[in-house]
Formats: C-alpha cells, structure tokens, sequence
C-alpha cells in the first residue's frame, strides 16, 4: 500500500523548503510514494499573500485541517519542521482519521501557557535554563547572521547565500505566534516519532529532547544534520520517512 505524506513547514518559512525532500522521496523508490501534500501556514509560501491579522490559531488549524480532508490523504504520514510543532497536536486532533503517524523534524513544544518568543527568550544557548535562547545576541547582529547561525551552521557558503535569499518572504501569523495553550497529552494517541538534529543551530538537543517528551514521542531518531535537514541532507530525512511509513 502506498504511504501519503503531510509536510509543515516551520516559521519563517513555507512549503517551498520541502521540496529537496519530495524529490529524494521519489528518487529513492520510484512508484513507492503515494500522494504528497506540502501544507503552507496563511501568510506562507502560495499564500504569502493574505491578510492573516483577523485570523485565530483556531482558524489556522480548520484551514490545514480542511486541506487535508480535500486532499484525500489518507493514514498518511505527518511531518512537521520546527515551529510546526505548534500546530501538529491540534492538526492530528482536527483530522485523525487522516493520520497513522506523525514525525516531529527538530520541532519546538513551548510549555503550556507560554509563546514561542517566551520559550526562545533572549539569552545565548546555555545561559538560561527556562529558556532555549539563540546561538547569537540577537541584539548584536544583523539579521542574516542571526539566520546563518540558526539555519545555516552545515551549509556550505553558496547554500547558505541561496537559502538566505528565499528567507524573509513568508510569516506566520500574529495569533499563531501569542498562542500558549497547546493540547499536550490532550491529542489522539497517534504514534509519534521525534528526529533530532545533532547539530541544529537554533534548538540544541537537550532542548529538542525535552520537546520530544511533551509530544509524546514513542522513538527518538538521530540525524547528523543543522536545523535544515529537508535542505542539507534531504536523503537522509527521506530514508528517515519512508522507515517510519513502514511502521504504520
């Protein structure tokens, strides 16, 4: 039976930055790949466009949802980058009977009642231990050194100016940034995989694996990749996926 495949892109970003992976997927075993929907957030990718200043979290989560539905998909395999963490839980809990398993890519689980800026805070990586922190003094640097040492630590200098310049493009919206109450616990007991990024530049390891813990993840899998691991090693986040469609 062929596996479908739900991608969401993190913040900042849109459906664009899966494409590396959609291509290693259907490189790796032609013909083994059922459908493929690459979601974007309003305000993201094809629909950077909108005026996204009137829309509730909740709002964000029936659109996706709804999406889906029409798509067709079905026990299909959702994966998620970084901010999509936010949204996944209440994504699975709109539409579970779309899903037979989810795969959290370097996803960030900000605490219940807390943001994702309350969750990053301000300090450098390591110097507070309530909060993630940042790689660089965000109030030091420019912001595209700020986004090199986030996203770009195992780029090369052409990838990194290529991936540079897609940035800066898409924005997730206002509500979905003072969200804080996450559904933790409260989703449907869809198994769950967590993939590390050993050398994430934004969400260190102990971090992503305390994240891990509140989604539930039933397995933890390691990849040596940065935060961009659809970009930089889209074989291995491909072999990665389709062991986990295997599972379900």
């Amino acid at each position: 039976m062929l596996r479908d495949y739900v991608f969401l892109h993190g913040g900042g970003q849109g459906g664009w930055v899966w494409e590396d992976t959609v291509r290693a997927l259907q490189a790796q075993r032609p013909g083994d790949v059922g459908r493929i929907l690459c979601l974007d957030i309003p305000g993201c990718g094809a629909k950077r466009a909108r005026d996204t200043h009137a829309l509730t979290y909740g709002a964000i989560v029936d659109e996706l949802s709804r999406e889906v539905r029409a798509a067709g998909v079905e026990n299909a395999l959702l994966i998620g980058h970084s901010q999509a963490g936010t949204v996944l839980p209440a994504l699975l809990a709109a539409a579970p009977e779309r899903f037979g398993r989810a795969v959290y890519v370097s996803c960030c689980a900000p605490a219940p009642g807390q943001t994702v800026s309350q969750m990053m805070g301000s300090s450098l990586h390591g110097t507070n231990s309530q909060e993630v922190g940042w790689p660089v003094d965000p109030a030091a640097t420019e912001v595209s050194q700020r986004f090199a040492a986030m996203f770009c630590n195992d780029m090369t200098a052409e990838e990194t100016a290529d991936f540079l310049a897609r940035l800066g493009k898409d924005a997730w919206p206002a509500a979905a940034q003072g969200e804080s109450g996450w559904l933790y616990g409260r989703t449907p007991q869809i198994p769950a995989t967590y993939v590390v990024c050993l050398d994430d530049g934004i969400l260190t390891v102990p971090w992503q694996r305390r994240f891990a813990e509140r989604f539930g993840a039933g397995a933890i899998v390691e990849v040596q990749a940065g935060h961009q691991v659809m970009n930089t090693r889209p074989h291995s986040l491909a072999e990665i996926l389709r062991f986990e469609a295997r599972r379900t």
